[in-house]
């Protein structure tokens, strides 16, 4: 039986590194774009015909959310891993509460970051629990983790990450009783386009991140817990 996966912001960096991980460990894979044109995308879908469906979404957006969970019911009965990926970063996110904070700007991140992923777990949670898996993968970030924040800015960012967390904790414990689970994942400090342009000073490429994300996912069993498996790419847990 073919395994299948969903991931959210497939369009570039570590969205489409996950998805060609997916492909290349034989999954179908229903890759949520974002971006009305993908070259990337496009490129891998002439690879993959058969495996891979590029999915219109916006994740901010409800009815695209709903629309895109339709489509994927009509191609498929069961979703085995669905992969929150997509998320927002904002520049103006950098200010202190030394100066106005751009509370507009810090909603939006909340709606992409923390919404968005809950939005998606629920329309495709019927998908989800016809599967053998029933895995979430919620990507996160260390700027989730109040116990080691040090930070002193970019409340938008932060808190809407350590809201994601809670999102995590509270599906899991519904998602234990129903035999699936959720993991949590600090992708590393990426060279992707969070922020319209690329990191070049980040530590890890994207393909890099992917590759140890996905398996690690494959090996879930080995973190089954009465709360979800909080990790970097190594395997090593973060605090709360």
């Amino acid at each position: 039986m073919k395994r299948v996966a969903c991931v959210t912001g497939a369009d570039r960096g570590l969205g489409l590194s996950l998805v060609r991980s997916l492909l290349a460990k034989q999954f179908s894979v229903f890759a949520g774009q974002f971006l009305k044109e993908s070259e990337d995308l496009k490129a891998l879908k002439e690879q993959y015909p058969e495996q891979l469906e590029l999915i219109p979404l916006d994740i901010s957006n409800k009815d695209s959310v709903k629309q895109a969970a339709r489509v994927i019911s009509s191609k498929t009965g069961y979703v085995d891993i669905i992969i929150n990926n997509a998320g927002i970063i904002r520049s103006a996110d950098n200010a202190t509460v030394l100066v106005e904070l751009d509370d507009e700007g810090m909603a939006e991140i909340y709606n992409v970051n923390t919404l968005g992923a809950l939005r998606v777990s629920n329309a495709l949670m019927g998908l989800l629990l016809q599967s053998e898996d029933k895995l979430i993968v919620n990507i996160s970030s260390e700027a989730g983790s109040i116990a080691r924040n040090r930070r002193i800015n970019m409340y938008g960012y932060c808190m809407s990450k350590a809201a994601l967390n809670m999102q995590s904790s509270l599906m899991h414990n519904h998602m234990k009783t129903l035999g699936g689970q959720v993991m949590v994942f600090h992708p590393g400090w990426l060279q992707t386009y969070m922020q319209g342009k690329k990191d070049e000073q980040a530590e890890m490429t994207p393909e890099q991140s992917a590759e140890q994300i996905i398996g690690l996912v494959l090996d879930y069993k080995k973190f089954l817990g009465e709360e979800p498996a909080y990790l970097d790419t190594d395997g090593s847990s973060w605090p709360w």
